[in-house]
């Protein structure tokens, strides 16, 4: 392994274990029955994996689990901090709970995650929202035993907020929020430091995790019967480069590729400026791999994407979504993320967005405004065309993608897929929902006993963003 990377060592662990009694005592002693806590999540699916985690190591300190705030004896906001949008929710939320705090000083109200990471946030936190017991960033994640003990035992607030380039906790306790479906984090950080994300300052740099324990995780996943299982990373594409000797996401892929059982493989997000071809030959000869792509552009415009910091071109994102089709034609969904309203880009500019999806012909598409972050560098660079303009922009790009996605979804009428069956559907209280390989949601009536199984469904009606089917039985 690279000798570079902080791997949290098992006495630390074992000394987390022990706040973890500390704090079951604790708790029995103050309430006859198990206390509740909620768990509020924000973000991207790494912030869900953190807090399937965070319930891991709650349920060993004793506490269960409820989705009324109004109820609970603990709250832990896990915070989001990529768009100024998911933090005014974070602070309208807290400050919602200030008259239930008030009413009930028992109460633990916790804040974690990205959003906390940043020091102007921590400083508003601390001076505005005084009932907030608890504040911990991204790095000490695997210290919550210890955290809540001193949250609990303490009069004076706790908050861990340590400068550092981020740590690799194994053998953490997790409580996954479906038994079919999971999320598994094979690195953590990124290195790209692109001028209008805030990732690589509050989730540290890349560091990857050991294959050994990526191998021994998965296969516990297949064996609990976890039928979709998604592998998550700020850039997947350089898992491994961080390892001695070095391993490449696409060997990683083939290795769980191989393992025994029958299960879909998934992955997010890729970058495109390391996305390979070997990456792509990977995905079209791994046949439990999903031909679903999710290689983010952001921009059709060379100067913009420069002005990004985003290191491909206009030219090199289209030469490796060609490339992908060529090996896996129609059977490969390609989806991507756009930002509208970058500081500086013209409509001129914006048009080259609009004409790279024309000829992307993305299944679907995740678009944003551009949202300013604090202590990046765009944040810094002139910015002169307004929101509502910008909001103009949007609505334009959204019509244009709404023709390709019905487009798209209109080529599928009468194939046959082989679904990942959700959740209940919303065509109907009879329907229920599944995804194809090319992550597309196809609704059709069925029993609920299905979610969480694999079932062959035809398509008999696209719709714009979805297919409508009905089930093969055999």
């Amino acid at each position: 392994m690279a000798s570079d990377i902080r791997r949290v060592t098992e006495a630390e662990l074992n000394e987390q274990k022990a706040y973890e009694k500390r704090v079951s005592s604790l708790l029995s002693q103050r309430y006859e029955e198990k206390p509740l806590a909620c768990v509020v999540t924000y973000g991207c699916q790494q912030n869900v994996a953190d807090s399937e985690r965070i319930k891991g190591m709650l349920e060993k300190m004793g506490y269960a689990f409820t989705e009324d705030r109004h109820s609970a004896k603990l709250v832990i906001f896990n915070t989001c901090a990529v768009r100024e949008h998911a933090e005014d929710r974070v602070f309208g939320n807290v400050g919602a709970l200030k008259k239930y705090k008030l009413a009930n000083h028992d109460v633990i109200i916790a804040l974690c995650g990205c959003m906390m990471q940043q020091k102007h946030i921590a400083d508003r936190i601390y001076n505005s929202f005084p009932f907030v017991d608890l504040v911990f960033g991204t790095h000490v994640v695997h210290k919550l035993p210890e955290l809540l003990y001193s949250a609990l035992t303490r009069r004076k607030r706790v908050f861990e907020l340590p400068d550092i380039d981020g740590v690799i906790a194994e053998g953490l306790p997790v409580k996954r929020d479906s038994e079919s479906k999971a999320w598994l984090p094979i690195m953590y950080g990124c290195n790209n430091f692109c001028t209008y994300c805030i990732v690589p300052y509050v989730r540290g740099r890349e560091r990857s995790r050991n294959v050994s324990d990526i191998e021994r995780e998965f296969r516990e996943l297949v064996e609990s019967g976890a039928k979709e299982i998604t592998l998550l990373g700020q850039n997947v594409n350089s898992y491994g480069k961080d390892l001695t000797p070095s391993v490449s996401f696409s060997e990683l892929l083939r290795r769980l590729n191989d393992i025994d059982g029958d299960f879909r493989i998934r992955f997010m997000t890729s970058h495109p400026k390391d996305c390979t071809k070997e990456l792509i030959e990977t995905m079209a000869s791994c046949e439990k791999v999903a031909c679903h792509l999710h290689l983010p552009f952001q921009s059709g415009n060379n100067r913009v994407l420069k002005a990004m910091n985003r290191d491909y071109t206009r030219e090199h994102y289209l030469s490796l979504i060609n490339y992908a089709r060529e090996l896996m034609g129609d059977e490969l969904s390609v989806t991507s993320d756009i930002i509208v309203g970058f500081p500086g880009e013209t409509y001129e500019e914006f048009l080259d967005t609009v004409s790279l999806i024309k000829e992307v012909k993305a299944t679907s598409l995740f678009t944003f405004i551009y949202s300013p972050r604090v202590g990046t560098p765009a944040a810094e660079m002139d910015d002169p065309v307004s929101y509502d303009e910008k909001s103009k922009w949007l609505r334009e790009l959204l019509k244009v993608q709404e023709e390709i996605s019905a487009e798209q979804m209109a080529l599928h009428k009468g194939k046959i897929f082989k679904c990942f069956v959700i959740a209940k559907g919303k065509l109907g209280d009879n329907y229920v929902a599944a995804k194809t390989d090319g992550n597309i949601i196809i609704e059709f009536e069925g029993d609920e006993w299905l979610i969480g199984t694999f079932q062959k469904i035809k398509v008999t009606e696209p719709l714009t963003f979805v297919l409508k089917g009905e089930l093969i039985k055999e």
